[in-house]
């Protein structure tokens, strides 16, 4: 049985793991700028300042484009595999047709034959009636 108290303490902790997400992109935000800040800010002379700015901006550019070339890399597999499993699905496709198709015809085939058994059937019946017919009529053709 589940109490209030415990629902509530379940729900607090989902909160706080929501919260963790927002805390750890906050904080990590917040480092940025505070390196940039205390770069700014830091007693140094213009030339050393503007060299560590350069070097501190070409880090990041190399660091970002690295992620972009690892993410490039990423989806270049998914698209591949995508391509790969879509012609697999395809395939299977065109197999399981080809084979309703060929299923399709055997019934036809099996259809027809049955079809010709009975009218068969029916013309050797009809002739029987026929005769049969025929014979009663004479039966009851008056004997001169």
């Amino acid at each position: 049985m589940i109490t209030d108290k415990t629902e509530r303490r379940v729900n607090s902790m989902a909160e706080n793991d929501n919260d963790r997400g927002g805390f750890f992109g906050g904080f990590l935000i917040g480092g940025i700028l505070g390196a940039v800040v205390g770069l700014l800010f830091a007693p140094k002379p213009g030339k050393e300042l503007r060299s560590e700015l350069k070097r501190k901006g070409s880090e990041v550019f190399d660091e970002a484009s690295e992620l972009y070339s690892e993410a490039q890399a990423r989806a270049k597999i998914i698209l591949e595999e995508a391509r790969r499993r879509a012609e697999e699905l395809k395939k299977d496709a065109n197999l399981q047709l080809a084979e309703a198709r060929l299923k399709a015809k055997e019934v036809i085939e099996e259809a027809k034959a049955g079809a010709k058994k009975v009218k068969g059937a029916v013309e050797v019946g009809l002739e029987a009636a026929k005769q049969e017919l025929s014979k009663g009529s004479k039966k009851d053709e008056p004997k001169a």
